[in-house]
């Protein structure tokens, strides 16, 4: 959330901002601008009111000492102390109706995103990798996938509904493998703290990272968060997270970190569940956009002057995974259109698929800065300061396991039907090194 004396004293750039990203200013601040005005005006005549009853209470002390009657001066009194409390409760009234409209405000893009509608306007930053060269026609992974007999969507189907899938032998295999390695290699190289955490959460924790209100329909909620409403933000109902982001975030919601700790780095395994509302028609083929995915995720908790640095840090974590694979990528800038709603810089990280032929996203690598601290409460307090102030957020897929493993077999097929197992996955699959057809499939 943005802080509220900000948005007050610069409402032009708000705005400009909010049409950058392709917003409507009035449709999203609507009566924002009036209610500051009312509240200001009431915070004027409240304290115009106190003047006045301090007068008046001195009137009745000079009255009452001189012997004289002070009754109508001290009703006078009572009637400005009942018009005192009236203004007090609409001014806080005001604030209130302002604070819920920046729940529905997105986070302000750096000076730095390009301007632009969607991801046409995205800016390619760096190219990694060869692309692979075939002798034959390379095949995507969804037809690779039944032709091994290590993914099966037809089942997948039968016992959960579409955008679900079935992993067998190898395949769930490489699955696990790609979760080991990435853990170890975030953990034991990258210095993060590998977390376990819940696989649902209540609304207030989604709330502290900007799913909700905003993304509420994109959310698989649980019987006892039923007819949730917006700004009833609650710690005893459950949701299905829709990333591990939520969770560990929300670790250190209402608390004020230690700064000689600071920047924490957190990794966590977890899968994650989306509805995919709106999506229906897109990606209908494979498992890119599944209702339940596997993910390692990476958070950072970092000071405002560091946050820059932290986020060029988690970006290149998630790059060196898909280096130690080797697996074609790029890195794109994300304009301020396709940029997300908590979001002030994103990095998005695209592996090549030569069965599509096109670049995939396989990781978000955002810098939040204090948007979702504010929300979730999180802060520190700077040395030398008697204040805390809040932290930065920080987060990026490293990486979303199951287009890790379709990148795998799309770049590692061969021309007859197996598929090679990376170099640095060896170890994690038994020593094996090729993926054959599973027997009996």
């Amino acid at each position: 959330m943005l802080d509220l004396g900000f948005v007050r004293t610069n409402l032009e750039l708000v705005e400009k901002k909010l049409r950058d990203r392709g917003q409507d200013p009035a449709a999203l601040l609507g009566d924002f601008r009036q209610l500051d005005q009312m509240r200001r005006e009431r915070i004027t005549e409240t304290e115009q009111l106190k003047a006045r009853r301090n007068k008046l209470s001195e009137e009745v002390a000079r009255l009452k000492k001189s012997g004289q009657d002070a009754t109508a001066v001290m009703e006078e009194t009572r009637t400005l102390k009942v018009r005192i409390d009236e203004l007090e409760a609409g001014a806080g009234d005001s604030e209130q109706q302002m604070r819920a409209i920046l729940t529905r405000i997105p986070n302000l893009t750096r000076d730095e995103v390009p301007v632009g509608p969607d991801e046409r306007s995205n800016i390619e930053v760096k190219k990694w990798g060869e692309l692979p060269k075939f002798d034959f026609q390379p095949k995507p992974h969804w037809e690779l996938g039944a032709q091994l007999g290590i993914l099966d969507l037809e089942r997948a189907a039968k016992i959960s509904g579409a955008r679900f899938a079935v992993y067998w032998g190898d395949g769930a295999k490489l699955e696990r493998a790609l979760i080991g390695f990435m853990l170890d290699l975030h953990t034991r190289e990258h210095g993060y703290t590998e977390v376990l955490p819940p696989f649902m959460v209540n609304s207030k924790s989604l709330y502290g990272t900007g799913q909700l209100p905003k993304f509420a329909e994109d959310l698989f909620r649980c019987t006892d968060a039923e007819g949730f409403t917006p700004g009833e933000y609650r710690d005893n109902d459950h949701w299905l997270i829709p990333t591990a982001e939520v969770p560990v975030t929300n670790l250190y919601r209402d608390e004020t970190l230690d700064e000689a700790k600071l920047p924490i780095s957190l990794t966590a395994y977890t899968p994650c569940f989306r509805s995919e509302a709106g999506s229906y028609g897109k990606d209908v083929r494979g498992i890119i956009r599944q209702h339940q995915f596997q993910k390692v995720e990476l958070v950072k908790f970092a000071r405002p002057e560091e946050s820059d640095a932290e986020h060029e840090k988690l970006t290149r974590n998630a790059e060196e995974i898909l280096e130690r694979l080797e697996l074609p990528y790029r890195r794109v800038l994300l304009c301020t259109g396709d940029t997300g709603f908590s979001s002030a810089k994103t990095f998005d990280l695209e592996v090549w698929l030569p069965g599509q032929n096109l670049y995939r996203e396989i990781s978000s690598c955002s810098n939040f800065d204090a948007f979702q601290a504010r929300r979730a409460n999180i802060r520190y307090k700077p040395k030398g300061q008697g204040k805390t102030a809040f932290v930065h957020t920080l987060n990026g897929s490293g990486l979303a396991v199951g287009r890790t493993w379709l990148a795998i077999l799309e770049n590692y097929q061969q021309a007859d039907g197996t598929v090679r197992v990376p170099e640095a996955l060896v170890c994690y699959m038994g020593g094996k090194r090729t993926i054959e057809p599973r027997p009996g499939a």
